[in-house]
């Protein structure tokens, strides 16, 4: 049952002591956990809510370079995270992959074609010429390559490369978390920090179990905000001082379905002049984003949101018919926490223009940072970046020099594709998905995805997908209750596996096989979980018998 392993971590932190305490458990204090872990730190995690559940499961799904920010000449930025984006491709082939992007250029638009094609080339060398190269598409080029694109209205295209998420991004965080997990931290969702203060040269923290109400404490020499648009707040609490502080942007994406066989991520320009995206997720496409600028990092998509994607969908695509609300199957929605000064005023200036950088602030009298902003393209320098200044805290890194990161060896894989082709395990791929099995064990499970292996050869029915209509398999509910933590229904139906962004709720929680998961996961508190998410996401009146 899933909350054996949390129930243990919550026994660990009961009176713990710890090197180093992380609040937050989104991209920030993922890496963070993972880098200080496997290099000897004794590390604690905790979140207040589940492990990426909020800003780091809300994203394009991009682990780009920021081709975007070459119009605000944030050269420095654009070198560095191209670089980045080619370290997180080397370290996880089978998760951060290259994608082609086609993006339609307007006839009114603010640039001359000739002025963007010179860009992406510029971005292709700022890449290191680790993609494809760029190239200019006429109109008709564009029309050939991607009749969805209306070509009309435009003055031809460009075709360029960047990376993506394969797997959703809740699930690239996780694995984070669980690397860490594996190098003897301790970490725990549904946590939250009730108190912080440093007294007599450590931190003393109390904590509040938000599953059962219970409080306990912990110390630690040295404290990590990584709360993300939450970390003002925590701050406020310990009575810390820093120099950034975030504003905030509302992002939305709808996924609708699929719109083009092509595997291209579509890239156009929204009515507000800025970038546009339909990006493949499977069976399904992820349509947006927007730019909005909010006060609090509390927020949902608005009737607004909708239309404005929905519009712009229907004008940048040649559908056989309009996208309208009923096409709908799920929507993301996050905040971007944006860095800048503490006394900074930000009225009058362009939204786009605020800095997309992170910024690590620290306090060297009470051993204490605050990682602000932040991006998926950039995890791994944060984690490097975040052990740096607790070296210089005072904390030992017996392994200081350590590669942190990165897919098992080759050996591993090698051993588990030979198992894999033994047993003909592509032979148990759903017909409705879209990679191979082998492919799909790997990217998420790395060498643990052996031991699934076996459990299939003692029980073939383990083999069998959890729905019709997903394919999820049964031994993945099994490897998912033991190991990954799952403390709500939504934890795994949005972040562990990416069910529900794929897959209309409606259409999920009226399953027998999603019921089956619940009595895995929770045990005899199955009944109880279930109607915690009905409660929280009410179903149609059709899918209302789970309840039942």
């Amino acid at each position: 049952m899933s909350s054996a392993l949390r129930n243990s971590m919550i026994e660990k932190l009961d009176d713990g002591d710890f090197e180093v305490f992380v609040a937050g458990a989104g991209i920030n204090g993922a890496v963070s956990a993972a880098a200080l872990s496997a290099r000897g730190a004794r590390v604690a995690i905790v979140d207040a809510g589940d492990f990426a559940g909020h800003t780091s499961s809300q994203s394009s799904n991009l682990a780009w370079g920021g081709i975007k920010y070459l119009e605000n000449q944030e050269f420095s930025l654009v070198w560095n995270l191209c670089k980045s984006r080619n370290t997180l491709m080397r370290a996880y082939p089978s998760t951060v992959k290259e994608a082609r992007f086609i993006a339609a250029v307007p006839n009114d638009f603010r640039w001359p074609r000739f002025v963007l094609f010179l860009g992406a080339v510029l971005y292709w060398f700022f890449g290191r010429f680790a993609t494809r190269a760029p190239h200019y598409l006429t109109e008709a080029e564009l029309t050939r390559r991607e009749p969805v694109l209306r070509a009309e209205a435009t003055n031809g295209g460009l075709e360029y490369s960047d990376c993506y998420l394969y797997d959703n991004d809740a699930r690239f965080v996780f694995n984070f978390v669980r690397d860490a997990i594996d190098s003897n931290a301790v970490a725990a969702n549904y946590v939250r920090v009730a108190d912080a203060r440093f007294t007599d040269g450590r931190w003393h923290i109390d904590l509040v179990d938000e599953e059962t109400g219970k409080t306990f404490c912990c110390r630690a020499d040295t404290f990590v905000n990584a709360c993300g648009p939450e970390a003002d707040t925590l701050n406020g609490l310990a009575e810390v001082t820093t120099e950034h502080r975030h504003v905030f942007s509302k992002g939305i994406h709808l996924i609708v379905n699929r719109v083009t066989d092509s595997k291209r991520i579509l890239t156009s320009f929204a009515s507000d002049g800025r970038l546009y995206f339909a990006i493949p997720m499977g069976a399904r496409t992820c349509i947006g984003t927007t730019d909005t600028r909010v006060e609090s990092w509390e927020t949902d998509v608005s009737e607004e949101d909708r239309q404005f994607v929905l519009d712009n969908a229907n004008v940048l695509l040649d559908l056989d018919k309009p996208l309208t609300r009923d096409d709908i199957i799920a929507e993301r929605c996050g905040v971007r926490p944006l860095v800048v000064s503490g006394g900074g005023n930000e009225d009058g200036v362009d939204w786009i223009e605020l800095s997309r950088k992170h910024a690590i602030d620290v306090d060297g009298e009470q051993r204490q940072i605050t990682i602000f902003g932040g991006k998926i393209t950039d995890c791994l320098n944060v984690g490097d970046e975040v052990c740096e200044h607790l070296q210089r805290l005072g904390v030992t890194l017996e392994h200081a020099g350590l590669v942190w990161y990165g897919e098992p060896g080759a050996e591993a894989k090698a051993e588990f594709l030979r198992q894999a082709r033994l047993m003909d395990l592509d032979r148990f791929t759903h017909p409705n998905s879209t990679e191979p099995l082998t492919e799909r064990f790997w990217r998420r499970y790395g060498a643990n995805a052996i031991g699934m292996l076996e459990r299939i050869r003692e029980r073939p029915e383990l083999s069998e997908p959890l729905t019709a209509n997903n394919d999820y398999l049964r031994c993945e509910i099994e490897y998912t209750a033991r190991r990954e933590m799952v403390t709500r229904l939504e934890d795994f139906l949005r972040r562990r596996s990416k069910i529900t962004q794929v897959v209309r709720e409606d259409d999920v929680i009226g399953t027998p096989g999603l019921r089956e998961a619940c009595e895995i996961f929770f045990g005899d508190r199955a009944e109880e979980k279930i109607a915690e998410y009905l409660e929280q996401n009410p179903p149609q009146p059709e899918a209302s018998r789970l309840a039942g």
